[in-house]
């Protein structure tokens, strides 16, 4: 195998590995979203790939666990978290992957919860309603804080999957971009 078929085989075993996670018990919203988006972003010589091959992944879990009636914002959210990525992680280090990780989560809860709100029977379709919608997501239900659990989510996924991938470009060289 070239090392550009190497690097892309491994970059989407880890994407595909990491989407899987989706499929575990796991808590409220602590999933890999944002990190797979800005890991593709940053990682893939064809940017391109960036985003198709973590909303492949995306698409094949979301398969299995079903479809909502927000899933329209959720993938909305992907793609331009993956422009964040490509804005900010154009030479990655922990703390720029850190504020793109913020900076997603923040995103993704204000996308994705108008989302809710808008046309939903629960929330008047008022000012006050899309607010009422936002606390929703930040309050604490039964100890559970949506936001919360997908900060810490995409912070984590991040932290794992560019550190893992660091280390493995530290001990096999063929995985390391080619600057051209």
């Amino acid at each position: 195998m070239k090392p550009l078929q190497i690097r892309l085989t491994l970059l989407t075993i880890l994407i595909l590995a990491t989407a899987l996670f989706r499929l575990v018990p796991h808590w409220p919203n602590f999933t890999p979203v944002a990190a797979l988006a800005l890991f593709g972003a940053a990682s893939f010589d064809r940017k391109w790939l960036g985003l198709f091959i973590p909303l492949a992944a995306m698409l094949l879990s979301d398969v299995l666990i079903g479809f909502h009636n927000s899933m329209e914002a959720v993938y909305i959210s992907f793609a331009l978290v993956w422009l964040i990525g490509l804005w900010s992680l154009q030479h990655p280090s922990a703390g720029r992957i850190a504020l793109a990780s913020v900076a997603s989560s923040i995103l993704f809860f204000l996308i994705t919860n108008f989302a809710v709100w808008y046309g939903s029977s629960f929330y008047p379709q008022t000012a006050a309603g899309l607010m009422s919608c936002y606390v929703s997501g930040l309050a604490f239900y039964n100890g559970t804080s949506f936001f919360l659990n997908a900060l810490l989510g995409d912070l984590f996924f991040s932290a794992v999957l560019f550190g893992s991938y660091y280390l493995l470009q530290q001990r096999f060289t063929v995985l390391r971009p080619s600057r051209a």
